[in-house]
């Protein structure tokens, strides 16, 4: 085998000198901000599958005792479970897709230079941001509206993100020259022609940012869910997972008396949290590639 070139180890020595006390120092950090998320998430895990007299008896934390699946199998059987984890992802992608298009329709006129008062239309975007009518007025009016125990009631009212959108416009500017435009122009393209066939194209990786932003963000609430709607139907997964965690008593688990007496409500809630996650998980892999990108071009540029 040929030796390596005495070049390129002096840029490896190179490299290694220019390591400093500060770059253990942050890594230590990171590497301890991580099991503040992985170690919770493990020690739910193990205790969702493992027995209930392990789970009592509080010998479980990172790894599982006396292998027992009883619990998700009590949960897929439960028709309530099942049937808002369904309503839950539909709500999601409805939810993401119709933000992103008004997302896209408010981001790619106002970073445009040539629309005139565009940062009077920008400022009236950002000023939702900052002042709210209040809870009460807002009920009142998904009141007129006919919104209440409906599903749009979750869907249009945060369908538009004002931060999204300054997301969006900001990497807009910043990645697309004005070369683009001028061509499409001369070639008589249209603005939604332009839209459609340079900017989007060219927007894969804040798009999928954002989309993951409304994606999680629509999942995981529930305070809304706990406003305007009463009629269990159209509760979410997020709001049954509240009221089983925030009540300690086997009454306020939200499956069947069937399906919980198998298995204790401590059990169960970690079963019901990791049924609840794990959707969600399987989306990132697919949006990681274009997170960190999407996100440092879109909130450091423009």
């Amino acid at each position: 085998m040929s030796s390596v070139p005495a070049e390129k180890k002096a840029s490896l020595f190179k490299g290694v000198h220019r390591v400093h006390a500060s770059d253990f120092v942050i890594a230590f950090v990171i590497l301890l901000l991580s099991l503040t998320c992985i170690i919770p998430f493990l020690h739910i895990a193990a205790k969702s599958i493992s027995s209930n007299t392990a789970v009592l008896s509080r010998r479980v934390y990172l790894w599982p005792e006396s292998l027992n699946f009883k619990a998700y199998e009590s949960i897929f059987r439960d028709g309530q479970m099942t049937h808002s984890m369904v309503y839950t992802i539909w709500m999601t992608l409805l939810f993401t897709v119709i933000g992103m298009i008004i997302t896209t329709l408010a981001a790619y006129p106002l970073a445009r230079r040539e629309l005139k008062g565009r940062a009077v239309f920008a400022f009236i975007l950002m000023f939702t941001m900052y002042f709210s009518a209040g809870l009460i007025p807002e009920y009142l009016l998904y009141k007129d509206l006919k919104l209440l125990n409906t599903m749009w009631v979750l869907v249009l009212p945060l369908s538009f993100s004002p931060y999204n959108m300054l997301i969006m416009r900001s990497f807009i500017r910043s990645t697309i020259p004005d070369s683009l435009y001028e061509a499409a122009n001369l070639d008589g393209a249209s603005h939604f022609q332009i839209l459609t066939r340079v900017v989007l194209p060219l927007s894969k990786p804040i798009l999928a940012t954002l989309a993951l932003f409304y994606a999680v963000g629509r999942w995981n609430a529930y305070a809304d869910a706990k406003y305007y709607i009463t009629t269990k139907a159209l509760q979410p997964l997020q709001y049954l997972l509240s009221n089983m965690v925030l009540n300690s008593s086997g009454d306020a688990v939200s499956l069947s008396e069937a399906a919980a007496q198998e298995s204790t409500p401590e059990v169960l809630q970690a079963a019901v949290v990791m049924f609840a996650t794990i959707p969600i998980m399987l989306v990132y892999p697919f949006v990681q590639k274009y997170f960190v990108q999407g996100t440092m071009i879109g909130a450091v540029k423009g």
